[in-house]
């Protein structure tokens, strides 16, 4: 089974990206993971976390605090072990990243 951004999925990961949904993006009230900004999650067995993640713009008001914001997050997720949020402009955040639970929020489908 795979989640819609093409993360495979485990119940480990799916309480990880339950917890990214409760991160919302400060410009618009839609959660990180269904706005596409999180570009690769990976864990491994002693329940460590990698997120590369983006934002809708480099310009973004809390851009220099958003890692942190994640990172806090998945922090309580039950049972992680380390978290590391690495934070990417490349390729740069396109409205095409959009889960279709966004869209339909946005009013765009």
């Amino acid at each position: 089974m795979e989640t819609p951004n093409n993360i495979p999925y485990n119940p480990f990961e799916q309480s990880v990206i339950d917890a990214l949904r409760r991160v919302f993006d400060p410009e618009i009230p839609i959660n990180i993971y269904d706005l596409g900004l999180i570009y690769n999650l990976k864990t491994d067995e002693q329940h460590n976390v990698e997120i590369l993640m983006t934002l809708t713009t480099p310009n973004c008001p809390i851009a220099e605090d958003m890692p942190g914001i994640v990172q806090e997050e998945v922090s309580r997720v039950e049972g992680v072990g380390k978290v590391r949020v690495e934070l990417t402009f490349e390729p740069p955040w396109d409205m095409e990243n959009l889960t279709d639970e966004a869209k339909v929020e946005l009013g765009l489908i």
